[in-house]
């Protein structure tokens, strides 16, 4: 059993929940030579996170898997209270990875991460966050200004505190593990970097093929018929000419569908942007990048990403058009 400062916790990993306990057995894992791997979650866990926390478990000699909800990137008409927290399952689901002592799990206390106090209102916020200029404003970042914002200043938070020699990030999340990628980058962050910051392929339900998320526990049985819409639409959308108007087409139809049997579905974007500077692409520039390419060789891949309302649930998928290897590793 596991004791913190906020009583017994029952698991035979480590838990953490003061930052002090946790620096000092850091240390001790670094003096010790020990290689330690990385995966931020905010819990709710399912096999997307339990893929990442496999593919650290594999590189490393120890995984440090940190639980947090994260009040500073939620806005406030946003789900932040009643998104999951599933602490037991959490450290159950962890268990049966790997030996409890290759595991290490932190959840840090809101006091602790934001000592000035916390408030979902931009606005009224005080103390120190991190913004990423020029690079959030794009894709998900048009649609929820100060999300990443939020997810910036509490991943530097984290990095700090865990100081991993790997960090393992979701392909589901694009914008933000390539964002993070570059923050570290900009920062001169040691543990990681920018090469040390990976990003894991997408975890799928193996029939739908719809994209894992402690969201899709918000699903109805009804809903749950039509959640696929987006990946399918991206698919289609991935081989032909115009991969947006194919899309948004495939999409329209099933937002048909789903309204004749009481679903309500709303697209909030498909884009296709450039995986370096966000920047986004019509059909035709998409186009005449890979005309280019019969010529001058492979180009940089690209992005091709969109967020759909299924319900009350807001779903996020994205496929990486091209060579991934600049990408994912």
């Amino acid at each position: 059993m596991a004791t913190t400062t906020t009583g017994p916790i029952q698991s035979p990993i480590s838990v953490f929940t003061d930052i002090g306990a946790y620096r000092t057995w850091r240390a001790e894992q670094r003096t010790a030579g020990i290689r330690v791997g990385y995966v931020p979650t905010m819990g709710a866990l399912h096999a997307g996170h339990t893929d990442l926390v496999r593919a650290s478990l594999a590189a490393n000699d120890k995984t440090v898997v940190t639980i947090f909800v994260n009040p500073a990137q939620f806005a406030p008409h946003e789900d932040f209270a009643s998104y999951p927290r599933t602490l037991s399952s959490d450290l159950a689901t962890l268990e049966s990875l790997a030996p409890p002592e290759s595991l290490a799990v932190v959840v840090p206390q809101v006091r602790d991460m934001y000592p000035s106090g916390i408030t979902q209102d931009v606005a009224q916020q005080k103390g120190t966050f991190v913004s990423v200029d020029g690079f959030a404003h794009q894709m998900e970042g048009a649609a929820r200004p100060t999300f990443f914002r939020g997810v910036a200043t509490v991943v530097t938070k984290l990095f700090n505190l865990v100081q991993p020699d790997n960090a393992y990030f979701g392909q589901k999340d694009i914008q933000q593990a390539l964002l993070l990628r570059r923050m570290v980058g900009d920062l001169l962050m040691t543990y990681p970097t920018p090469r040390t910051l990976h990003i894991i392929p997408t975890t799928r339900d193996t029939t739908t093929g719809l994209a894992l998320s402690s969201r899709n526990a918000y699903l109805s049985e009804k809903e749950r018929d039509f959640a696929p819409t987006l990946v399918s639409a991206l698919r289609a959308g991935s081989t032909a000419a115009a991969p947006l108007a194919t899309a948004r087409g495939l999409v329209e139809e099933r937002v048909r569908q789903a309204e004749e049997q009481g679903v309500h579905m709303r697209l909030d974007y498909v884009s296709l942007n450039d995986p370096d500077t966000f920047d986004s692409l019509t059909d035709e520039q998409y186009a005449a990048l890979r005309d280019a390419e019969l010529t001058d060789g492979p180009g940089k891949p690209i992005i091709f990403s969109g967020a759909l309302w299924v319900g009350k649930t807001r779903l996020i998928d994205n496929l990486i058009l091209g060579d991934t290897s600049s990408i994912i590793y």
